[in-house]
């Protein structure tokens, strides 16, 4: 039993060698223009078509797997962008609940909407190109078997066309046989050469009809679905894109909704921190002025302290106190009170009496009443008076009560406004700098 499959393993080898030399006879043969060809310009064109929607459907099923890997990227970028913000959301924050479920939520969506571009477009599209593999190869057997159409086709006709030849050679072969053979013998020749070359014909003959039978059944079934397998693309394009942009649409609808809630627990934190930082804010600034006032009255009975550093500017502008406008309207009495405090000195007191006993005119616009400077000053802004211990400083009312900050007081040196009668060298210092005198 081995030898016999041995044998007919190498009868089918055999076969099979024996028509692809054949096959490359005949396509030699065409090709140099001794042998005619088989030609159907319309199935040409069909198999063109199959070719384009075959590379075609190759390149949508590699860019959207390309796709679907940039979405994988996409979420997992993603994940680890929220994890780092669940990690950082400290637990008495607002929203931290919320931000967790939020976390969750976006990781679903992401899987969610890998899964469904998987399932519903590449999924579909790949069943779709399940069916060219099949197709193509038919379309190469298709191509074989005409070669071997027309081999046969040709070996027939050749046939065809030397039978005269034959039968002429085999009818003078006959006449030299009668003339040497007896007369019983010599019919026996005469057909047993006829009957070969009726052989070979006939072989030729059938060989053609079973050719041209595999031929054309498949060519008509080829002819059949290459122009429906054509008209379809348009239907799987139609599906894989739409069902993609509707998986989008939904995924980036639902992805929208998380993204405003989580910009809304954002504001809300920061709203809250404002909140926080403000009240924080006020209750420092009413220590600060309780602080003051404290220092400020204590000064008036004992010794100065150490002030603080000066006020920030620009804080409020109050308008001037009721205090304030009735040492305005009444100039005078303020002015005898400076000459008195400052008796000690010799050339103060000189320049106290040129102002207690001048006109209105001797004191400058706006006067309100008289400081000496118990801590020294040094001015940081052009605005700012320099101040020195023991300077005194007449104090002048603001233009616009609303330009005075919180702290501060508008004056020009004493010594200056008795000397040259002008206050363009005004300038503002820190009340907490000074004592009223």
């Amino acid at each position: 039993m081995a030898e016999i499959g041995k044998g007919v393993t190498a009868g089918k080898l055999a076969i099979s060698v024996q028509k692809r030399l054949t096959r490359a006879q005949e396509k030699v043969m065409q090709k140099l223009g001794k042998a005619d060809e088989t030609r159907d310009v319309a199935f040409e064109e069909m198999v063109a078509n199959f070719n384009k929607q075959m590379t075609e459907g190759g390149k949508l099923q590699k860019d959207l797997k390309a796709y679907l890997v940039a979405v994988k990227t996409m979420h997992d970028a993603s994940r680890r962008l929220q994890d780092c913000l669940a990690d950082m959301y400290e637990p008495e924050w607002f929203g931290k609940e919320e931000m967790d479920a939020l976390t969750e939520d976006t990781d679903t969506l992401w899987l969610d909407y890998h899964q469904n571009i998987t399932d519903k477009s590449l999924t579909s599209l790949d069943s779709y190109l399940t069916q060219f593999p099949d197709i193509k190869a038919r379309i190469a057997k298709r191509d074989r078997k005409m070669v071997d159409f027309d081999s046969a086709r040709h070996h027939f006709s050749s046939l065809q066309k030397g039978k005269k030849k034959d039968e002429a050679k085999i009818a003078k072969q006959a006449a030299l046989l009668e003339m040497a053979a007896p007369s019983w013998a010599q019919g026996l020749i005469s057909a047993h050469q006829v009957a070969q070359t009726n052989l070979s014909f006939n072989q030729a003959e059938e060989e053609l009809g079973r050719a041209q039978k595999i031929f054309e059944e498949l060519n008509v079934e080829l002819q059949d679905e290459l122009p429906s397998l054509w008209d379809n693309r348009v239907g799987v394009y139609v599906n894989t894109f739409q069902g993609l942009a509707g998986h989008q649409e939904k995924f980036h609808g639902e992805m929208s909704k998380l993204s405003q809630n989580l910009n809304d627990i954002m504001t809300k934190l920061e709203e809250q921190r404002e909140q926080k930082k403000d009240a924080t804010a006020a209750a420092k600034t009413g220590e600060g002025a309780k602080s003051e006032e404290t220092n400020h009255s204590e000064s008036a009975s004992s010794a100065p302290k150490r002030p603080g550093p000066p006020p920030s500017r620009p804080p409020p502008r109050p308008v001037p106190s009721p205090d304030q406008r009735e040492q305005r309207e009444d100039p005078v009495e303020d002015e005898a009170s400076v000459a008195d405090v400052n008796t000690d000195s010799s050339t103060t007191t000189t320049q106290q009496s040129e102002v207690t006993n001048g006109s209105g005119g001797d004191l400058p616009p706006g006067f309100l009443y008289k400081v000496k400077a118990v801590h020294e000053y040094a001015a940081t802004d052009g605005d700012e008076l320099e101040l020195k211990i023991g300077d005194d400083v007449l104090v002048l009312a603001f233009d616009n009560p609303d330009e005075q900050d919180d702290g501060w007081l508008l004056g020009v040196q004493e010594s200056h406004w008795v000397q040259k009668k002008d206050i363009s060298v005004k300038g503002v210092f820190p009340e907490n700098f000074t004592q009223k005198v």
